[in-house]
């Protein structure tokens, strides 16, 4: 592998280098991701969904690499997995501030606090997969409880 497709693999994979700050890479890294989101909130559902689940498979397989490159188990710095969480977190939802801090801070609450099966997931799943997947799940149960949210009190 040459080192500018493994410092490129490494960029991707902190966020733009976002993970490597000193201070709550991956609040930063879920933050990082919100321009993305506006992005997604843009298409229609069934390319948004398209989109999100390419993205999923990329950061999949960059988390993977990266995590050989830096040869330690679920990198902190590797943030792209946050960026995926926060992208299903507000999937096809009303890109407002209401859905923007509820969806961060649900996102993050169950990303810290790794209720089952996410706990699971994050001992369980090797490599890449387990780096995303964690994280994923996170942002479903983030989606579905802001859909609850509007369900009742909407």
């Amino acid at each position: 592998m040459t080192n500018v497709k493994q410092k490129t693999i490494v960029f991707f994979a902190t966020g733009g280098l976002i993970g490597f700050s000193s201070v709550a890479p991956g609040t930063f890294g879920s933050l990082a991701a919100l321009p993305l989101c506006l992005l997604i909130s843009l298409m229609g559902v069934g390319s948004a969904l398209i989109f999100v689940l390419t993205l999923v498979l990329l950061s999949t397989w960059i988390a993977h690499a990266a995590e050989k490159i830096v040869a330690q188990k679920d990198p902190k710095q590797v943030v792209i997995d946050e960026i995926c969480g926060m992208a299903v977190a507000l999937f096809a939802l009303p890109f407002t501030p209401v859905f923007i801090i509820g969806g961060f801070a649900l996102f993050r609450v169950f990303d810290i606090l790794k209720p089952f099966p996410i706990r699971w997931v994050d001992k369980k799943v090797p490599g890449g997969l387990g780096i995303i997947l964690d994280d994923i799940i996170a942002g479903m149960f983030a989606n579905v409880l802001l859909r609850l949210g509007i369900s009742l009190f909407a």
